[in-house]
């Protein structure tokens, strides 16, 4: 299978630190990598409503949001969660959108866990702090997420950035960027495994 790439922006405003510092790593990509860019923000989601319990799961039409959304993810062989750090974790966009991952492993025809295991899970995150580790909720929200799928977790790479194109100024992130996708990912293990 021939990679592909969906980039997942999970940021409210566009071309924002995270969306620049994607777009840097994503140009290093051989030119025979399909990229697919879906902004969460121009393609909302409807608030999840969890019906685990329930049996009417079905797939969503695929000229809707949530279909289009569903349809890419199944489709890419690597997922790029690109949002910024809110609050320590993933933007509401993203939780949002990683909130339907539980939906669609109920939806009978998908196998959605099946289809995911292999694959892998990549993060970027600009935040506005020098201290990385305030992004660890961040990463262990996307490590945990990858390993309970059995995909591969390529970690996160994360910039410094509060105004509009500071990313840009952050030249160690700039130079990771560079051979951020080019890092073999090992499958994704919860922290407590590692013990």
């Amino acid at each position: 299978m021939n990679r592909r790439f969906l980039f997942v922006l999970g940021s409210a405003r566009a071309d924002g630190n995270t969306e620049l510092l994607a777009r840097t790593a994503a140009e290093q990509l051989p030119g025979d990598v399909e990229q697919q860019w879906i902004s969460l923000a121009e393609h909302p989601l409807p608030d999840f409503v969890d019906q685990r319990r329930d049996s009417d799961h079905v797939r969503p039409p695929a000229d809707t949001n949530t279909g289009l959304l569903l349809e890419a993810t199944l489709a890419a062989t690597d997922i790029v969660i690109a949002s910024p750090l809110y609050w320590y974790s993933v933007s509401g966009l993203t939780k949002r959108y990683l909130d339907y991952w539980s939906g669609w492993l109920r939806t009978p025809g998908i196998d959605f866990k099946a289809t995911l295991a292999g694959r892998t899970l990549w993060g970027i995150a600009a935040l506005a702090d020098r201290e990385p580790s305030v992004a660890d909720p961040l990463v262990d929200t996307l490590n945990n997420s990858a390993a309970y799928l059995g995909m591969r977790f390529g970690g996160v790479l994360l910039g410094n950035g509060s105004a509009r194109g500071d990313v840009l100024k952050d030249t160690e992130a700039l130079t990771r960027a560079k051979t951020f996708f080019t890092r073999a990912a090992p499958l994704a293990r919860f922290p407590y495994q590692n013990r």
